[in-house]
């Protein structure tokens, strides 16, 4: 599974926080709260149930005592009910008969003991609290005092504060991220300057000014970007002065190989062979410094103008023996593009030098079209490019494992290189992928729009 980034742990650790907090939070304040109501809930009940308890004694004084009417003069409202035990009797008011049940049997015998006794209880109309007072002549009187209301207001307490919590944690998940995206917004900036260097424009470089904080970091990534920048406009130079000054020497060379090449048949086999070595050898030689020459040059923007691309890919296929019928143009794609003709030319003949010598011969260029981009694809038939070497092969001198395993000696492990460097000058890229049916699909995408 793929890590998540730098700001999604960061966003997460706010929310992990304020979640904690909130919850930790509202559980402290129900339990505080929910304990502050539930006690003077119960001293206001105990309080209640002894004022009733001097009614019903007074009550029971006379002679002889009528219990129920005693019980009727009690003022109990709605929420309570009151019962009397008397030598294992019980009597009760004609709406709070069938509530003897709800007196725990603990409760009872602590009354018998002679001791007042408290006890929560639940009721078929929700929780209450039954108070048990001991009256004399082994008389016990019994209040059952609804706490219906108290519940319901804990209830609504309780989802106050759970939504009360839901709320700050996804304040803070929102906080975390809009912090996080503010924090990393200089990396932000690194990371878009790093990718115009991957691109080829050296000339990226960040601002100390803009987060002072990041001095540091901006200062050592400029001068990073600045030394890349030096050595490799050293070695383009050297690689530009070394060719050119190979030029001449060539010239000698290849003139004096072309003077052996035409005397050949005089020649003994064994001279004729090593006439034949040193021109092939001069040939590939020529075809290298050129290479390096055109690699050597300013990376300068395409020089882009109109280009009816479809009859120049049929030429430059014609020009190599190839049939017309091998360029397909991808339905709903434009017949002119916007590019610099002679860095597709060299992009085309790379392309099909790279699938002639490798790849068993190409069998497909393909021109399409996708938003921003202009497409060519070649299509060979050859053992494909294996994964791990993808990449590599658009750097100088690198060759695929086509190349090693054919013994190929003639190409110069230039061609895909400027083919990537061509690709870049239009602000596009180049990629290789499997064919389908085998073989390996050399991908360039330039960047433009029709013109």
């Amino acid at each position: 599974m793929r890590r998540p980034g730098l700001r999604t742990r960061v966003a997460a650790g706010f929310t992990a926080g304020a979640f904690a907090l909130s919850t930790s939070m509202a559980a402290l304040s129900y339990g505080f709260t929910s304990q502050a109501l539930m006690a003077g809930r119960e001293r206001s009940a105990l309080r209640s149930a002894y004022l009733d308890a001097g009614v019903v004694h007074a009550g029971l004084a006379t002679e002889p005592p009528d219990i129920s009417a005693v019980l009727s003069t009690l003022n109990t409202g709605n929420t309570r009910r009151a019962l009397l035990r008397r030598e294992s009797r019980w009597y009760a008011r004609a709406a709070d008969a069938g509530m003897t049940d709800a007196i725990p049997p603990g409760l009872q015998r602590l009354v018998e003991q002679g001791k007042v006794g408290m006890q929560r209880v639940r009721t078929d109309s929700g929780p209450a609290v039954v108070v048990g007072v001991p009256l004399p002549s082994e008389t016990g009187f019994y209040v059952i005092d609804s706490m219906h209301e108290l519940d319901q207001t804990l209830r609504t307490l309780a989802l106050v504060l759970t939504l009360v919590a839901a709320g700050t944690t996804a304040a803070g998940a929102g906080l975390g991220w809009n912090l996080t995206r503010r924090v990393l917004r200089p990396l932000d900036t690194v990371t878009a300057a790093a990718r115009e260097i991957t691109a080829g424009d050296l000339g990226a470089r960040l601002d100390p000014a803009t987060e002072p904080d990041l001095e540091r970091l901006t200062t050592s990534f400029n001068e990073m970007v600045d030394r890349l920048a030096d050595r490799m406009e050293r070695d383009r130079r050297f690689a530009a002065d070394v060719s050119h000054e190979l030029r001449s020497p060539l010239q000698t060379l290849s003139a004096a190989a072309s003077v052996l090449d035409r005397h050949r048949p005089r020649l003994d086999d064994r001279a004729a062979t090593a006439v034949t070595l040193l021109s092939d050898e001069v040939v590939r030689f020529q075809r290298l410094v050129t290479d390096l020459l055109e690699l050597a040059r300013d990376d300068q923007a395409a020089q882009r103008t109109p280009v009816q691309v479809a009859d120049l890919a049929r030429e430059e296929c014609q020009a190599r023996g190839l049939p017309a019928e091998v360029v397909q143009v991808v339905d709903g794609s434009p017949a002119v593009w916007s590019i610099d003709r002679r860095r597709f030319s060299q992009i085309l003949s790379n392309l099909l030098d790279n699938a002639e010598r490798y790849g068993g011969g190409p069998c497909a260029v393909r021109l399409s079209q996708t938003p921003g981009a202009f497409v060519l694809e070649v299509d060979d038939e050859g053992p494909g490019v294996r994964p791990e070497d993808r990449t590599a092969i658009f750097d100088r001198f690198v060759r695929g494992r086509a190349a090693s395993a054919r013994g190929a000696s003639d190409g110069t492990g230039l061609g895909l290189a400027l083919v990537a460097r061509h690709a870049s000058a239009h602000g596009g890229h180049a990629t290789v992928v499997d064919r389908p049916g085998g073989g390996a699909r050399f991908r360039v995408e330039l960047g433009g729009t029709n013109p």
